[in-house]
């Protein structure tokens, strides 16, 4: 099969959808089948393609992290996709490429598949002052049914992205289909123990200091302000238990200022952005993931530190029911006392306990592989082809009863 994904990101950047997007390529190549990515590319002058990536010139947007963005009318792109003759275009994101995805699907007759990856009602103050704030969630809605509807299946990483669906006016099944994780990168057994080591000591971490991390763009929607909150009220500095954040983006200083302003600074660490494949060691040496956000619709960050065995401390969200399961891969919170008794029931749980829990976490994550899903993905593909083949074939029986009433 030929297959074309179209994203607005991809590497060099780093994002939940661009790691998804390389998951799924490797997966399908690992497969037998040929994958085109189509991408924006602030740095390109024309169209031209490269290691499998066709770039897109795009002009830089500051408001979106500095990502391109591309024109979504391009005669060149058409012809380059007519070219490639993909089976199925594959949309991951619903700017300037998305658009010219869906468009490019309609002009040439292809199937075309649809991922949200994004709940935009929790991203609208990106782009909207508050007084507009109503007007572009309605837009947001539309925007997102018309591309459903253009759309032979669709998919979403969580249950969430049902929900969203719905609430945008979409009652079409949603295949869900969890995001997939890199599971040797992050395999416990392939990170270097000097790596560990260094990190630590960078950041003044003692030997018996328990560490909480979070991974993620620092935007309101992550909710990293609870999580100091909370920590103020239930963690002591006595016990040496610290939290390290891991990331930027628009609420980094007003985080670090809530942090001094609470008094918590020494028990907090901000490590700013870190390089992916420099992320692993920085799990391996962590005691627990810790997450506040209720944005998330399957956080891959979170799934990285649980291939390295962390067990997730997550807050109550009914969307992700059953995402983290007690005493299974980690545990749920609802408030500081109680996001405090979770904590302090790890660092008092025997170590052969613990070892049985992080082997468990591990082992709620092995399906989650780029193979894997690129499998799932397969079938949903599949059912495009066949809905495309069905409605083509009505549209030509419908066409014939009309000549011949004439």
């Amino acid at each position: 099969m030929r297959i074309a994904l179209f994203t607005e990101t991809y590497l060099p950047h780093i994002n939940g959808v661009v790691t998804h997007v390389k998951s799924l390529k490797d997966g399908l190549e690992q497969l037998g089948h040929e994958v085109l990515i189509v991408t924006a590319d602030a740095s390109a002058r024309r169209h031209y393609i490269s290691n499998g990536i066709l770039h897109c010139p795009a002009h830089t947007s500051q408001r979106f992290y500095g990502y391109g963005i591309a024109m979504p009318l391009s005669t060149t792109r058409l012809k380059y996709i007519s070219k490639f003759k993909p089976d199925v275009i594959h949309v991951h994101q619903e700017f300037g490429i998305g658009l010219s995805g869906m468009m490019i699907a309609k002009v040439l007759g292809i199937a075309l598949v649809y991922t949200l990856h994004t709940m935009y009602d929790e991203y609208i103050y990106y782009v909207a002052p508050r007084p507009l704030v109503p007007m572009t969630k309605k837009f947001s809605h539309q925007y997102t049914k018309m591309f459903a509807r253009s759309a032979q299946e669709i998919t979403g990483p969580s249950r969430k992205c049902e929900e969203y669906f719905r609430k945008t006016g979409v009652y079409k099944p949603v295949n869900v289909i969890p995001n997939p994780v890199d599971l040797d990168a992050f395999s416990i057994d392939n990170i270097d123990e000097d790596k560990k080591a260094a990190f630590r000591q960078k950041f003044g971490y003692g030997e018996n200091t328990m560490i909480g991390v979070f991974v993620g763009r620092l935007g309101r929607e992550k909710s990293v302000d609870v999580l100091l909150d909370y920590w103020k009220e239930a963690i002591r500095p006595e016990e040496d238990i610290k939290l390290l954040v891991i990331g930027d983006g628009p609420c980094k200083e007003e985080l670090e200022q809530q942090a001094r302003e609470l008094g918590i600074a020494d028990m907090v660490t901000f490590a700013g952005k870190v390089l992916h494949e420099e992320i692993p060691p920085y799990y391996a040496s962590c005691d627990f993931y810790i997450t506040a956000s209720t944005s998330d619709t399957n956080s891959i960050s979170m799934l990285e530190g649980m291939a390295t065995g962390l067990p997730v401390l997550q807050i109550v969200d009914p969307l992700n029911e059953g995402q983290v399961v007690d005493g299974i891969n980690g545990f749920i919170f609802q408030d500081a006392q109680e996001m405090s008794g979770k904590i302090h029931l790890l660092r008092k749980m025997p170590q052969d306990e613990l070892d049985k829990l992080r082997l468990s976490v591990r082992q709620s994550v092995e399906n989650s592989g780029a193979v894997n899903l690129a499998q799932y993905v397969l079938n949903v593909y599949n059912k495009a082809l066949r809905e495309k083949k069905r409605h083509l074939h009505f549209r030509m029986n419908l066409h014939l009863r009309r000549e011949r009433k004439q």
